[in-house]
């Protein structure tokens, strides 16, 4: 998957400045600098498992399965456990007091409108994988439910298969994604740090993030991001060599699957270098539709009454069931490998995609309030869950239900031979085999290229969000991915890259952790900025009053109103930047010096923004007030403009956390300084709040 992204804020250095020495790296062969210690760790740790596997299948394939067996026992709880905390986690964040603050400066907006942001995020919930589970686990369940369920093939066990399949691609994985969305988001365009996991843990481990354990935390990042996206391809691998033998009579082994893995590895270098990457997002985009397409010709020629009172009471069995099972461990029944084989991998495995779609979320989501986020990120894509797994499961367990035993073996084989299977019996069946095959293949490439350029980007000092690895450095993932793939198929097929998913996903499952921690105490500090404002305002309002005592009325309603209905142009806002606003602002600079708080007043009138920027960088955070020219469109009454040109000038205000939204042209200098001062006292409010015995 992969989205437009939008123009990082300009507030804040995007970069976090300099990097260390041995941070990174510029490539000879150009694009951003490497994050040598992430990429040769990470690098060289895949390349270890896949050449271990290649090299002794055997060996890998037995201690994958031990170390599996030991997770499961000792970290299956936890697993179980982190889960249902990030989604409560998240879900508080969206209905807390937080929920209004913006992934960006306080003045952002978001760039695509709600309509595109929410088709986006319709699109991140289709993929090879969900056409994969949405036969396969359904009759699964409902031929062999987990020990102390429904008996099997049951009519409570044909209502619990689908609800399990749902539960299982649900709002817990896409709980994980939006809490690494949401950090990502945050600290790069709000706090203007670089664009990597270890921004995240900044409010946990300071300027240690810029050292060794930062580098660990980015390195869990990328290996539990390349074998999750290894499964992935994998598991398309596997679907579509199946497709291939239904269609064309290719047959199901190694060779045709490496071929696909080669594929992808091809497909991911053009994208990297010819930039063909623009038509790899168009095809994903028209993907979605024939992805909707085939569903729809399911619903409307098979039993569509019973495929939508299914829907219905799939939805309704999946709230009812939720709090039991999202808490489940089985503690009295030996289900460990049920466990292993389902929800454990399905939490690992999206706690391994949480840094791959999160930078995704992010890179769309510039300007919404984490209510906005939270709300969009857990209910639209699992609307397509919904539709996907309740048409295709209930379907399948339709035709076992009316005795074809055939189909219940094929439909619970982990080839994905049953998904072809089930459209076979639809009308133009080999058509609309065709055309799934098609709309995998799609999923597929496109998700090859995505988790090239995602794990470059990880391993990259980006500037912002607009900015991609070099395409050197997507084709070395592109190819390390291929190869892991191979290697894991060639050990156990996809049971081995289950258990993998599993076993690296857990180091990056404690990183989760400590992200919302994180969060929690950066979003501890936008909360007590706001009580500062509120608790500032008395004082400001008994300022005011004293100032209009002072001042004419008559005369300040009528300048007043004069200064809203002129437009000025660029020189005359600029005129008054220099003659009013810097020395107002100067003089507030020196009144603070001599008030023993180091303060400096900056002038840049030449760039390409003039602005005035009066700094205490004594104080942590530092009080930052700044006035910068900036273009706005002329208002219009009545369907026309009330000057000839359609633009003006404007002086906007801006603080360390962004715009403020209005403008001060026209304003004598008095009253800029009262508001500049305005700011400083809830600044000091702020601080008081934070830190009782920090002073300005």
């Amino acid at each position: 998957m992969s989205a437009a992204t939008d123009t990082p804020p300009t507030d804040t250095p995007q970069d976090g400045g300099t990097a260390p020495d041995g941070a990174g790296t510029t490539g000879v062969l150009g694009g951003p600098p490497v994050r040598t210690p992430v990429f040769v760790a990470s690098l060289v740790g895949v390349l270890v498992v896949a050449l271990w596997a290649l090299v002794a299948p055997a060996s890998a394939e037995n201690a994958l399965g031990e170390a599996t067996t030991w997770a499961t026992a000792w970290f299956g709880w936890f697993y179980v456990l982190l889960a249902t905390a990030v989604l409560g986690f998240v879900v508080w964040l969206g209905l807390s007091r937080y929920g209004q603050v913006r992934l960006g400066p306080d003045h952002s907006r978001p760039e695509f409108s709600t309509f595109a942001w929410a088709s986006m995020l319709f699109a991140a919930g289709i993929g090879t994988d969900v056409m994969f589970y949405s036969v396969v686990e359904p009759a699964t369940q409902y031929m062999a439910p987990p020990e102390g369920g429904p008996a099997p093939e049951s009519i409570d066990a044909a209502r619990d298969a689908t609800v399990w399949t749902l539960f299982h691609y649900g709002v817990t994985g896409w709980g994980m994604y939006a809490l690494m969305g949401l950090a990502l988001g945050y600290f790069c365009y709000r706090k203007g740090l670089p664009l990597a996991v270890r921004s995240a843990l900044a409010p946990v481990l300071g300027k240690r993030i810029d050292g060794p354990l930062g580098h660990a935390v980015d390195t869990a990042a990328v290996l539990g991001t390349i074998f999750g996206v290894a499964t992935s391809l994998g598991i398309g691998v596997v679907f579509l060599n199946v497709g291939l033998n239904v269609l064309f009579g290719v047959g199901v082994g190694t060779g045709a699957q490496i071929a696909l893995a080669t594929l992808a590895v091809v497909m991911a270098a053009v994208s990297a270098t010819t930039g063909v990457d623009r038509g790899i997002r168009f095809l994903s985009q028209l993907n979605v539709l024939l992805a909707l397409g085939l569903a729809a010709w399911v619903l409307v020629t098979g039993n569509t009454a019973l495929l939508l009172n299914g829907a219905v009471a799939n939805v309704g069995d999946f709230l009812r069931t939720f709090p039991a099972k999202t808490m489940e461990t089985f503690p009295f029944v030996d289900n460990a490998t049920w466990m292993s084989t389902w929800t454990l991998f399905f939490w690992a495995w999206w706690v391994a995609w949480a840094s791959f779609v999160g930078l995704f979320l992010a890179r769309i989501s510039r300007g919404r309030t984490i209510r906005q986020f939270v709300l969009g990120t857990l209910v639209i894509p699992f609307a397509y869950i919904v539709m996907w797994i309740s048409i295709f499961g209930n379907a399948a367990i339709e035709r076992i239900r009316d005795g074809d035993t055939t189909f219940a073996e094929t439909a619970q084989d982990f080839t994905g031979v049953g998904f072809y299977d089930l459209l076979s019996q639809y009308p133009a069946g080999k058509l609309v085999i065709g055309l799934a095959f098609f709309v995998g293949l799609l999923f597929y490439v496109t998700s090859a290229d995505s988790g090239a350029l995602v794990m470059a980007n990880l391993t990259s000092r980006l500037g912002d969000l607009t900015e991609d690895a070099a395409g050197w450095l997507r084709i070395t993932w592109a190819a390390a991915t291929g190869l892991l793939t191979i290697a894991m198929l060639l050990v156990g097929g996809i049971t081995a890259l289950q258990y993998a998913t599993i076993i690296f996903g857990l180091p990056f499952a404690v990183v989760l952790v400590l992200v919302m921690v994180g969060l929690v105490r950066a979003l501890r500090v936008e909360g007590r900025r706001a009580d500062s404002r509120t608790q500032s305002m008395y004082g400001l309002l008994s300022a005011r009053a004293a100032t209009a005592r002072r001042e004419d009325r008559a005369t300040s309603w009528r300048a007043r109103l004069a200064r809203a209905t002129n437009f000025v142009d660029r020189r005359d806002a600029l005129e008054h930047l220099r003659k009013v606003v810097a020395p107002a602002l100067a003089e507030v600079g020196e009144e603070l010096c001599r008030h023993e708080v180091e303060a400096t007043c900056e002038a840049d009138l030449d760039g390409e923004s003039p602005s005035v920027t009066l700094r205490t960088p004594g104080a942590e955070p530092p009080f930052v007030y700044r006035v910068e020219v900036e273009m706005a469109p002329v208002p219009t009454y009545g369907g026309r403009m009330v000057q000839s040109r359609d633009s003006y000038a404007r002086l906007e205000v801006h603080l360390a956390d962004g715009g403020q939204g209005y403008d001060v042209m026209g304003w004598s200098a008095a009253q800029v300084i009262h508001d500049c001062l305005d700011h400083y006292e809830r600044h000091l409010e702020f601080l008081r709040l934070a830190e009782p015995t920090t002073t300005a």
